[in-house]
């Protein structure tokens, strides 16, 4: 069975917190390009006394925008399979083995620094990666498995 993966992202695009004008939210703004805006942090000088409303409203805006990056994460992930789908096809047709250590290597080499410079854990990242490619491996060895 084949997996559907939606067209487009359709979730609500809400004001940034501080006025900036920026939006939040995603938008395909073409096959496997997504613009994503989230909110950030007021600065100090728009700073204020929040009641209990306006404090619920900011909680209730970083939800959406948790929201809309995991939103953002499964549809790029989807789009991601969908290639190495293809990639696993292709290694099966032309006899070459699912996974290829050099390229593993290669990748998490790269996310990492990728991670470093976004100041994200870059442990973090390879262990995501190293799940991603794992799956990638099974998905191989079963398309694979079916071209034998």
């Amino acid at each position: 069975m084949k997996a559907r993966y939606p067209a487009r992202y359709d979730g609500p695009l809400l004001t940034c917190c501080t006025g900036c004008g920026n939006s939040l939210g995603i938008r395909q703004v073409k096959s496997g390009h997504i613009r994503l805006h989230v909110v950030h942090e007021m600065p100090e000088s728009k700073q204020v006394e929040l009641g209990q409303h306006k404090m619920d409203e900011k909680l209730k805006q970083y939800r959406e925008s948790i929201n809309n990056i995991d939103a953002a994460l499964v549809f790029m992930l989807a789009e991601r399979f969908k290639v190495t789908q293809a990639v696993g096809e292709y290694k099966a047709k032309n006899s070459l083995p699912p996974a290829d250590g050099a390229r593993e290597k290669e990748q998490i080499a790269r996310l990492r620094q990728l991670a470093s410079d976004a100041n994200l854990d870059p442990e973090f990242s390879e262990k995501f990666l190293r799940f991603i490619i794992d799956e990638v491996i099974r998905h191989h060895e079963r398309i694979r498995g079916k071209a034998d």
